[in-house]
């Protein structure tokens, strides 16, 4: 099921270019990606993302936790807004407007942007995570929800094998996406006082004492930690990757094109882990293209649905 509609009113049409506005500004690797879906889905995609970068913005702004905490939870009055169908086109907040309109067009499983508050709320509490069972709780609060979120927006094809698990697997890709932000974003997290590595990890290869420089702790064994967690993100893209035969052409494309510039992004972190603590590592826009060239072409979604008939996928 598409869920679309050709028209929607100017009110809402100005909604969704602040929405893509935004999403331009602030996120060029899912910009880049959603740019390669039909116009309806790419407004519905750009207003998820312009209501989750707002909730990210109040967990990671300069507010005291007091105040964060009220702001999410005003956050979530205004979802309960949508969700209630109380938001009307002449609203004055654009991204309300917006993701009011996608969830009408689309099956939205709205209570996913209740769990990114949630995943915001154990940001702002300053929590840690022990194990990777652990971190895999707040990743599937603050990424693998999104996943399930866009997959309301790309639907299935009609009798796509598997289709029932689609979800699962577009939970699993959104951790993927995490973990491997997580990496990337080492040292940067461990300015803002965040460590998000499970402790058992840092402890195995003695990075206990976190990542506040450009080098590596003194004694540790930083290559050998980051070349554990990446072979833990690639397990789960392999499994997440079996969402792309159930899609369509361009959305498969969408969801190819982004999981593969975090596949590259594993790539050169895994050549260079210290990459990570010199600064934050990015894909030229050539390789980009080349990507979403890759996912057009759907050579992906074949290639995965080939392993999948082996019982390799």
């Amino acid at each position: 099921m598409e869920g679309q509609t050709t028209y929607a009113s100017p009110p809402v049409q100005a909604a969704y270019s602040y929405c893509e506005a935004v999403t331009g500004q602030q996120a060029r690797n899912f910009a880049y990606g959603i740019r390669l879906l039909p116009v309806e889905k790419r407004q519905a995609m750009s207003a998820l993302y312009a209501f989750s970068r707002r909730v990210d913005d109040i967990g990671d702004g300069e507010l005291d936790p007091r105040t964060k905490r009220s702001r999410l939870e005003s956050t979530r009055g205004l979802l309960d807004r949508v969700r209630d169908g109380a938001v009307d086109e002449d609203d004055t907040d654009p991204v309300a407007v917006a993701l009011a309109d996608a969830a009408r067009r689309f099956p939205l499983p709205l209570g996913g942007l209740d769990e990114l508050i949630d995943g915001v709320l154990m940001d702002v509490r300053g929590a840690t995570y022990e194990t990777w069972e652990d971190l895999r709780a707040y990743c599937r609060c603050v990424a693998g929800a999104i996943g399930r979120l866009s997959l309301g927006v790309f639907g299935t094809e009609p009798g796509a094998r598997g289709a029932d698990r689609a979800a699962e697997y577009a939970d699993t890709l959104g951790l993927a996406l995490q973990l491997t932000n997580i990496l990337r974003d080492v040292r940067e997290d461990a300015g803002n006082g965040r460590v998000y590595l499970p402790a058992d990890d840092l402890a195995k290869f003695g990075c206990s004492a976190g990542f506040h420089r450009a080098t590596p702790p003194p004694g540790s064994d930083f290559a050998g930690l980051v070349h554990f967690e990446v072979r833990r993100a690639r397990a789960l893209f392999a499994e997440g990757y079996r969402l792309l035969p159930m899609l369509d052409r361009r959305s498969g494309a969408c969801v190819a094109a982004m999981a593969g510039i975090y596949r590259r992004l594993l790539d050169r972190i895994e050549r260079d882990p210290e990459a990570v603590l010199r600064g934050r590592v990015s894909l030229p826009g050539h390789e980009k293209a080349y990507v979403a060239v890759r996912g057009l072409s759907g050579l992906d979604a074949r290639h995965v649905s080939r392993l999948t008939a082996r019982g390799r996928a």
